[in-house]
């Protein structure tokens, strides 16, 4: 099969969908790659290192898409992605449809089939796909939000660790999955005192056992209310499959917060979940509603494309090497229930009524 990998559009989105080395592995089964050039320069690949192994280098997102049958790439199609889509397109990326109606609708009207890499889901419920990624947000969202506290950046001018003699500040996090892990365990290293919100009682068992300044709680709505007051940083890591995040955070709540204080949402892929919340770019990342910080990047993890492309890459390459292989891949369940649009139809359930 002709595997096409186009450069990324999003702004300031540095990663590249897969690394020379996974090329490689695909290009000894017999695969045909083609990446556009400059693709990975962001991530630290030059053309020259795919060419070395077996990659065929085409000038412009023109050529590269009309050569390609299966097309792999991180973040959904924008305007001049879908230009140049066709029926006859295999997609494969990160799509977040729940949020966009305007691209599921534009998708069916090509009529293509397209997998998301969110969607892709294992037998035991896991999200392979979604996880190298989400560690990464969670992680960026502390160090942005430690930042985002500082007084220079607009914030109240808060140390989260604190030291003797001052008050540790306070962390909350959303959700237990692999962004809310990550995020609750940097921010309780760095010696914060983490309260993180979870509905599963195994997670909350996990989050309780993580360090002695984390504390784990159901999230009833007067308990959320009450601790959200005095938090430093809020970071929302909520994850319905596929689906569009629920609030969790009213704007009420928000107006009840210290002014300088940070609202951090990774779940602004999913249509955010902090009613407050609206997406934003990495060229302009943060907004401020009722004195409070908003940062809600809809690709975190494009901030550090090297890591991000070698952890997607990884992720990936047993996917697509299914994918390139025949149209037996729809017999294989992870990808089969990874299916969003497929021939001018909206699939998967989670988008029932998106558009």
């Amino acid at each position: 099969m002709r595997i096409g990998i186009p450069s990324e559009t999003k702004t300031l989105e540095g990663r590249v969908a897969l690394v020379p080395a996974a090329c490689s592995d695909l290009v000894r089964r017999g695969h045909e790659v083609y990446i556009q050039s400059g693709a990975g320069l962001k991530s630290g690949f030059s053309d020259a290192d795919f060419e070395r192994n077996g990659v065929k280098i085409v000038a412009d997102a023109a050529a590269l898409y009309e050569v390609g049958q299966l097309i792999v790439k991180v973040k959904e199609p924008i305007a001049g992605d879908l230009a140049l889509l066709r029926k006859d397109h295999l997609l494969f990326c990160y799509l977040h449809l729940a949020a966009e109606p305007a691209l599921t609708r534009r998708l069916v009207d090509i009529g293509l089939t397209g997998v998301a890499f969110e969607s892709v889901e294992e037998a035991d419920g896991s999200l392979p796909l979604l996880a190298p990624m989400s560690i990464i947000a969670g992680r960026i969202a502390v160090q942005i939000g430690t930042h985002l506290l500082h007084q220079p950046a607009g914030g109240k001018g808060k140390l989260l660790g604190g030291l003797p003699s001052t008050e540790r500040g306070k962390v909350i996090v959303f959700g237990a999955g692999a962004a809310g892990r990550n995020s609750a365990e940097l921010a309780a290293a760095g010696g914060s005192n983490v309260v993180v919100f979870e509905k599963r009682q195994d997670r909350l068992r996990d989050m309780m056992n993580l360090a002695p300044n984390v504390t784990a709680l159901y999230p009833y709505e007067e308990t959320v209310a009450r601790e959200i007051r005095n938090a430093d940083l809020v970071i929302g890591a909520v994850l319905i499959p596929s689906a569009k995040a629920p609030h969790v955070v009213s704007a009420a709540m928000v107006k009840t917060m210290e002014p300088g204080s940070v609202l951090a949402d990774i779940s602004i892929d999913q249509g955010g979940c902090f009613e407050t919340s609206r997406p934003t770019t990495w060229k302009e990342p943060t907004y401020v509603v009722d004195g409070v910080t908003h940062f809600a990047v809809t690709n975190m993890p494009g901030a550090v494309p090297q890591t991000s492309s070698q952890a997607i890459s990884a992720a990936i390459l047993p996917y697509v090497l299914r994918l390139a292989s025949g149209p037996a891949w729809r017999d294989y369940t992870p990808l089969k229930v990874g299916i969003n649009v497929d021939g001018g139809k909206v699939v998967h359930p989670a988008l029932e009524g998106v558009v």
